[in-house]
């Protein structure tokens, strides 16, 4: 689930980040090129299902997987120093669910936010119903802290849904 959440913090254009490598996957930022590709998975109806068209593609990074972009992955910045935490979303292709690439940018952007950035707290807040993307961020070290009651949009009813607000302390990375 995707949100805009707290006034303090700052998106950061995926422009300001060179590029990242994982296991399987390179982060790098999204270029005009990668905007069809990026427009036509986030209206597949399983990403669909969580996410809606964000206002610029540019403000994250392309997840490739083999020189294919297979999706995106967008953080924000709490820089005040009494606070400095970033939270992180993410899109993927349907067809490339369940193959460990979303949990491996997760981990890949989230090594750097917290070792290059300094952050010593992530949070990332998916659909309580979104059980597939809870596992995956289970396995970067993401724990629930709790459930937000009727926190966005679910586009499959046009209702609320719940959010789940997970965590990440820097030495809980995985």
């Amino acid at each position: 689930m995707h949100s805009d959440s707290g006034d303090d913090r700052q998106q950061q254009p995926g422009g300001e980040v060179g590029e990242l490598h994982g296991a399987a996957v390179v982060l790098r930022p999204t270029t005009d090129t990668d905007i069809p590709t990026l427009d036509r998975i986030i209206r597949e109806p399983e990403v669909a299902a969580w996410w809606s068209v964000p206002d610029d593609y540019r403000d994250m990074l392309a997840i490739l997987c083999h020189d294919e972009v297979i999706g995106a992955i967008q953080f924000s910045e709490e820089t005040d120093p009494e606070f400095r935490h970033a939270s992180i979303d993410i899109f993927l292709t349907a067809r490339r669910h369940g193959q460990g690439l979303g949990t491996d940018a997760v981990r890949t952007l989230a090594h750097w936010l917290i070792h290059e950035r300094g952050h010593h707290r992530l949070t990332i807040d998916p659909a309580a119903a979104n059980t597939p993307a809870i596992r995956s961020y289970r396995k970067v070290g993401f724990q629930p802290v709790g459930i937000m009651r009727a926190y966005g949009r679910d586009h499959r009813t046009g209702g609320w849904a719940d959010g789940l607000l997970m965590d990440l302390l820097a030495d809980e990375l995985t």
